[in-house]
């Protein structure tokens, strides 16, 4: 199976809940990006910088992370964030794109999403990639490698 074959259940500001695949967005230029956790200070100020972003025609920005569908909606909501958001607990998606890792935190142990982004093109090619991303100006970085 593709990576643009698997399902994964997102919602978005204005809409209800629905079952997705990277490839339901072929002919989109899209921005994807993995994050550890909704509603914390990172993960929230790269969503609001993305969400601040002007993107040009035909480009559409995802957000991936293990959070519910329920979270996924207060975060957005909270926040006004205005593009998709994947709900990935089982981390298909994330293994798929071996962002799923282990990290470290106070010398303690643990796997969860190593924050990246990726630039998929309309045929749904990788075209550029980010890996342990640093959130200041990312965003701006991103979306001026848009073709």
């Amino acid at each position: 199976m593709s990576y643009l074959d698997i399902v994964l259940e997102g919602t978005i500001l204005n809409g209800g809940e629905k079952e997705y695949t990277l490839s339901d967005f072929k002919g989109s230029n899209v921005i994807l990006y993995f994050y550890p956790k909704d509603n914390t200070s990172g993960c929230t100020s790269e969503a609001n910088s993305f969400n601040e972003i002007t993107l040009p025609d035909n480009t559409i920005i995802i957000g991936v992370s293990p959070d519910s569908i329920k979270s996924h909606k207060k975060f957005a909501e909270k926040y006004g964030l205005k593009f998709l958001l994947l709900s990935d607990p089982e981390h298909k998606l994330a293994d798929a794109f071996s962002v799923w890792g282990e990290k470290s935190m106070y010398g303690k142990k643990y796997f969860g999403i190593v924050r990246s982004t990726f630039i998929l093109d309309k045929d749904g090619n990788i075209t550029k990639e980010w890996r342990k991303v640093k959130v200041n100006g990312h965003a701006a970085e991103v979306i001026s490698h848009i073709e």
